[in-house]
């Protein structure tokens, strides 16, 4: 695997200066052939099933999309560990679609080694998940497969860095590539360092992270997927983009995952793989324990929005920020209806979706090949 020393180098390298100075409608399942998809690449800290995961078995099925890549980068999960879980879904989803290993770390030295001391210092949000912070790097995505699925993987991600992957696909598609950013931004901000002409060429950008007008979850200031790499956030949302639309925590803990959504999503997964994976991650055990217990999603919310934008149902057109002052306010997402610091860049904030149609798509099997697959006689 290219492992882009001397650019990683380089990029780091300047990253120091700087810090020195909707339902599944009809129309969709039923789309004219020959109908142009939408071309879209996922760069995701992926985890089993909700949420990554079903964003991206969502993504990787929709008829109307084509997921032209999936790159993963450490934040939920490590790096090894999200290679490991895509390739899983993949395998049982049986789409051969490129994935790719990208960044390991933030760009902020030592984030992992010296979080302890920083949340001691600026306080813990209503969320305790830790994500990648809270477990030891695995040895490999291979090693962490066999380990986690007690089998050799079927299934094998290319070579190339996940950064370079990222680069080139812009370049060989302008003005068609939506990137869907549902974790830290580490990968898009090497990009974006290594080669900045790639900003005017993506389509639209579309983020699940930020709280703007509301508390953070993992701090009192910061929602995770932005307080994991604050640096990388703050380059790749201050980038030129044409189009930004971000799903923070304003609409994300709107949509609340109750034991009736998790019970109608397992009656349609059915003999599926894919409902034994459910029922074995976090929610799936909290839900057995407890009918009361309550959930987000997030992340399914872009893969729903990507497929069907008339989930939407309010947003708000701000300029917006993310602090990369070390402090109490570290990793915080800033929106500004009217003056803004120089170098910030508009964006749609979603404000809320409509929940019906959603939850309508999610447990569409139209989305879910291998319940189609294990249905057959």
């Amino acid at each position: 695997m290219k492992h882009l020393k001397a650019a990683v180098l380089a990029t780091l390298a300047i990253f120091a200066l700087t810090a020195l100075l909707p339902a599944a409608s009809p129309c969709l399942a039923a789309q004219p052939e020959g109908m142009k998809k939408e071309k879209v690449l996922l760069d995701t800290d992926m985890v089993e099933m909700f949420d990554d995961g079903a964003a991206m078995i969502l993504l990787a099925n929709a008829p109307n999309i084509d997921l032209v890549g999936i790159t993963c980068v450490t934040g939920n999960s490590w790096v090894q560990e999200g290679v490991a879980y895509a390739a899983r879904h993949l395998e049982i989803e049986g789409r051969n679609i490129p994935l790719y290993q990208g960044m390991q770390y933030p760009l902020r030295p030592q984030r992992h080694e010296l979080f302890e001391g920083e949340r001691a210092q600026f306080g813990m949000g209503h969320d305790s998940w830790l994500g990648s912070l809270g477990r030891r790097e695995p040895e490999s995505w291979q090693e962490f497969y066999r380990r986690r699925y007690g089998m050799e993987p079927k299934y094998k991600p290319a070579d190339q860095h996940a950064v370079n992957f990222i680069i080139d696909t812009i370049r060989a598609n302008p003005h068609e590539i939506t990137i869907a950013a549902i974790g830290p931004l580490t990968n898009l901000a090497c990009a974006i360092r290594m080669a900045p002409d790639i900003v005017p060429l993506v389509k639209r950008i579309v983020y699940m992270g930020g709280a703007f007008f509301q508390q953070g979850n993992v701090t009192p200031s910061a929602e995770f997927n932005w307080w994991i790499d604050p640096e990388a956030a703050q380059i790749v949302v201050r980038s030129a983009f044409a189009e930004q639309v971000v799903f923070g925590l304003d609409v994300c803990e709107k949509v609340v995952f109750r034991k009736g959504h998790y019970d109608r999503l397992m009656m349609t997964l059915d003999r599926s793989p894919e409902a034994g994976i459910l029922e074995k991650t976090f929610v799936g055990t909290m839900f057995a324990k407890d009918p009361k217990f309550t959930h987000f999603v997030w992340d399914v919310i872009v893969a729903a929005y990507l497929i069907d934008p008339t989930i939407v149902t309010s947003q708000r057109l701000c300029s917006i920020d993310v602090n990369t002052q070390f402090g109490l306010s570290y990793g915080q997402s800033l929106a500004y209806l009217t003056h803004c610091p120089p170098g910030c860049q508009k964006a749609a904030v979603v404000m809320d979706i409509d929940q019906k149609k959603f939850w309508n798509m999610v447990c569409d099997p139209l989305y879910w090949a291998s319940v189609r697959k294990a249905q057959k006689p």
